[in-house]
Order: structure tokens, then sequence, then C-alpha cells
């Protein structure tokens, strides 16, 4: 292989690394924030909304653990004799 070849390769492999970067950057932004991969990722985000939203799921995913829990303890009690 010639240098020639081994410069046109290394060219290649920096463009693909560009361009990918330039497609994976706005792409993993929208994954990181949840929201769609194809909308705007420099759209304005609400950052309270979306606290206040993942507080309300966090607690009612919290109370629905501690009901069941709940409902086990105080349940009949099975005879394991």
């Amino acid at each position: 292989m010639t240098v020639r070849q081994k410069t046109k390769k290394m060219k290649l492999f920096g463009l693909g690394l560009l361009l990918g970067a330039c497609v994976a950057f706005p792409l993993g932004m929208n994954h990181g924030r949840k929201a769609p991969l194809l909308s705007n990722p420099l759209s304005h985000v609400n950052v309270q909304e979306q606290v206040a939203q993942r507080v309300r799921t966090s607690t009612e995913t919290i109370l629905e653990g501690a009901r069941e829990k709940i409902h086990e303890a105080t349940g009949p009690a099975s005879d394991t004799n």
C-alpha cells in the first residue's frame, strides 16, 4: 500500500468521523431529553415542567410500590403447616 493510498483512506476516515459526529450529536441531545429523535434539538425546553413531570411519575411509582407492600403485609396470613 502506497503513501498516497494510505492518505486517501485516512481522509475518508476523517470525513466519515466528522459526518458521523454531525449526525450523532443532535440525535444524542434529543435522546437525552427523551424527545423524538428527529425533532429540533435546539428548541426551547421548559425545565420546570420536565422536573415536575418526573417528580409526579416517580411519586406515583413509589406510592404504587408502597401500596402493594402494605397490601401484602396486611393480607390474610397463609397457613404453611
